[in-house]
């Protein structure tokens, strides 16, 4: 079994031959090398080694495709290593590596810039790296002469993403690393070390980016949010060159390629789709807070919305509903009954009949997939204000109700409100506290049938262990009352066997922060 595979994707790459003989003139393990030549020859062809196998396509298929493909043929190595087609590195960077490195990690060596070349002309005048042309000091013709020389400064080992999810040094950070293994929020992607097993089970490649991009992005947020650690090495250490000036000493794949992968990362990052995650991307910028750029952005990632439809309400009232729930910038898991729905950043289907046992499992379905630390239930008659978004739990052991809501008979905008009324559809609280009411409330369903209690905290479900407290937005929502609700409404005083459900009874036409009812109610059929 080899200890260490290094894979190099390289396209248009003129030193990758002297990339290999890097490898080979300082690895000191068991350590081949995979390279991909995407679509081109190098210049001049690596002489063949036999730790050293080529792959090579005629036609380009892409930098990550490219990286999977040498990944499946390393079927005999412990570890892989990606690296960039232009790196040196350091005296025995593999043993060193490999004596700290632990299942969970990415472990990435400390990097250092590389001065691969000069350009010089005949009369001695040297020009540092960049794009080909005459000498800048007399206009005579310049050729390239290689230096292949390791800068000692700058020696990174800070990286973080921005709210763009773009790559950035972090020298803050720096400051406080600890040690000779350090932690880093990101990487810089053009070299890491994984087990195998891990790059597999991860993806750690998605081709679903694109050709190339957001490598670092990737490999950083799957191996934290999926439990792991990005570890720095400071024993040891790679020297990247950067091709970041254009013309013919810009980057090897087209460069346009990179706005797929930032679009695509950006939705599966932000938006906490990844489905091997065990955190949130909140939990990742709350472990390095204060991240720059990051500081408003934990408690809207900490909080998600579980909608849950029937599809059995009238189709002007379904989708005014869920595009006043856009409005909430808040993420939105949907759990839909019998049918797909394009509506949410993650959806679920689930099959069954409409009833309120079902109602109690498409929740405790979206309880289960979430990942977010607090909650909001919103159901699909329902007209949100986006204040309602905007509360955070004080404790994790409540469950809170907003009880500012107002209900508004469909169509012809009838209104009426009563105090403190807790509704399902009102409610926000920590996943993990509603996940175990749920889970218990549907074992007590299927065993004993349902028994007209809804609500968490209502001493006839489950167990009145369950606190809740309630809390009033300055706006109230819109509770929608029509032909196919699941409960029955009552429209006078008169209607409840209890009075006190009746309390601070108020009618009419006008809803503060939503106006005429009847306008609002009328105005659903263009939604």
């Amino acid at each position: 079994m080899t200890d260490l595979t290094i894979v190099i994707p390289a396209r248009n790459e003129m030193f990758l031959n002297q990339t290999i003989l890097d490898i080979l003139k300082n690895k000191r393990g068991d350590t081949k090398i995979i390279a991909v030549l995407d679509g081109d020859w190098p210049d001049p062809a690596v002489d063949m080694h036999p730790d050293v196998d080529m792959i090579y396509h005629s036609t380009s298929i892409g930098q990550r495709a490219a990286t999977n493909e040498a990944v499946k043929m390393a079927i005999d190595s412990k570890y892989i290593m990606k690296a960039d087609a232009h790196c040196a590195f350091d005296e025995g960077f593999d043993i060193k590596l490999m004596e700290d490195m632990q299942p969970d990690w990415t472990l990435v060596p400390a990097m250092k810039n590389l001065h691969a070349f000069d350009w010089v002309c005949p009369n001695g005048h040297r020009r540092y790296q960049g794009p080909s042309g005459v000498c800048t000091e007399c206009g005579e013709p310049t050729t390239m002469d290689i230096v292949w020389f390791a800068k000692p400064s700058p020696f990174s080992t800070s990286y973080r993403f921005d709210k763009d999810l773009h790559f950035q040094y972090w020298s803050e950070y720096k400051k406080k690393q600890q040690g000779d293994l350090v932690e880093s929020m990101s990487i810089q992607g053009s070299c890491f070390m994984v087990t195998r097993d891990k790059y597999l089970e991860l993806d750690l490649c998605d081709e679903k980016h694109g050709s190339w991009g957001q490598q670092g992005v990737e490999v950083a947020c799957k191996t934290w949010l999926s439990g792991g650690k990005v570890i720095i090495s400071k024993k040891t250490w790679y020297a990247h060159m950067f091709r970041t000036q254009g013309g013919d000493f810009g980057f090897p794949y087209p460069n346009p390629g990179i706005g797929k992968a930032r679009e695509y990362s950006r939705n599966l990052w932000l938006n906490n789709k990844w489905d091997k995650a065990i955190y949130p991307l909140s939990w990742l910028i709350n472990k390095f807070a204060p991240v720059p750029e990051w500081e408003d952005y934990t408690d809207q990632t900490e909080k998600e919305i579980i909608y849950y439809t029937c599809n059995t309400h009238k189709e002007d009232i379904e989708l005014a509903c869920r595009n006043q729930l856009k409005e909430s910038k808040t993420p939105i898991l949907s759990v839909s009954l019998n049918k797909d729905i394009d509506f949410g950043d993650t959806k679920l289907v689930v099959q069954g009949e409409r009833s309120p046992e079902m109602m109690h499992k498409q929740i405790l379905e979206g309880l289960k997939n979430s990942k977010a630390k607090y909650v909001f239930l919103c159901e699909s008659d329902v007209l949100y204000h986006p204040l309602h978004f905007q509360f955070t739990p004080k404790r994790d052991d409540v469950i809170y109700y907003n009880v500012n809501v107002w209900k508004v008979r469909y169509p012809d905008g009838f209104a009426i409100y009563t105090e403190n009324l807790q509704q399902v559809s009102g409610i926000c609280a920590n996943r993990e506290l509603l996940l175990d009411f749920y889970t218990k409330r549907v074992e007590q369903i299927e065993k004993d049938g349902f028994n007209r209690h809804f609500e968490p905290g209502d001493k006839q479900t489950v167990d009145t262990k369950y606190t809740v407290e309630n809390y009033i937005t300055k706006y109230p929502n819109i509770c929608i009352r029509h032909d196919t609700n699941l409960t029955k409404s009552k429209w006078s005083p008169e209607e409840f066997r209890n009075k006190e459900y009746s309390k601070g009874w108020s009618e009419g036409y006008f809803v503060k922060g939503w106006g005429n009812t009847i306008e609002l109610m009328e105005n659903l059929h263009g939604s």
